[in-house]
């Protein structure tokens, strides 16, 4: 396993409070936050041309702003939530990306909303800033629906905070666990990248690199074993 180092950014906008609603001001904030980090990890492993999903894009933010800089890749956001599809077609339609699909609807829990591989397969697919607010069985739906759709060199990127071997990365990790767990809502916390590794070994795939990235959070790569 490789580690690739990023620089640090340092970001002025005062946090809003914890609120995972895909049109919330903390998720937009979170987003405006990590987007240029995780495009410079991108730059150096998305294909030159190719498809990419996006699972749980949420608002859209994150796909419409990658989309101008690979403009040979097809991107398909999806979500389970379609009360977004409007505001990411808005994203895509003020920032002109023609290289962006209609959203689909993906529930990582039933495999019956999934794609069909005879459609065409992903050669990446990412999920950005969820598993501090989603249960941890969300890895089997995204390593599934990976073994069921990546092409033979294709990878899953999983970016955001989490523990390594048990522990915290750093105090501040720590202190944002305590405030995530603090709100009582079953299933958040920060998760161990091993038990995220162990589901997608179960699936065929194998983490291949981590990316240490500004505040804190990771890029898990997975590909086929």
């Amino acid at each position: 396993m490789s580690e690739t180092q990023t620089s640090e950014v340092q970001i002025a906008d005062p946090r809003p409070c914890i609120d995972p609603n895909p049109l919330s001001p903390y998720v937009a904030w979170a987003g405006n936050r990590n987007k240029d980090p995780i495009l410079s990890v991108f730059k150096g492993v998305f294909p030159k041309t190719g498809n990419v999903l996006e699972l749980a894009s949420g608002a859209g933010l994150h796909i419409n702003y990658f989309a101008p800089h690979f403009p040979e890749i097809r991107f398909q956001p999806s979500d389970y939530d379609a009360d977004v599809f409007e505001t990411i077609k808005a994203k895509r339609a003020e920032s002109g990306n023609e290289n962006v699909a209609d959203p689909v609807r993906i529930d990582l829990t039933d495999e019956k909303t999934w794609p069909d591989p005879k459609d065409g397969l992903y050669d990446a697919i990412f999920v950005i800033n969820i598993f501090q607010v989603a249960p941890l069985a969300i890895i089997d739906g995204i390593s599934a629906l990976g073994a069921k759709l990546l092409s033979p060199a294709g990878f899953v990127a999983i970016y955001g905070p989490f523990k390594v071997k048990g522990e915290y990365t750093t105090p501040s990790n720590e202190a944002f666990d305590k405030e995530i767990l603090a709100a009582g809502v079953k299933e958040w916390g920060l998760k161990d990248a091993r038990d995220l590794e162990k589901a997608a070994n179960y699936h065929g795939l194998a983490l291949k690199h981590r990316f240490d990235m500004p505040a804190n959070n990771f890029i898990l790569q997975f590909a086929r074993a």
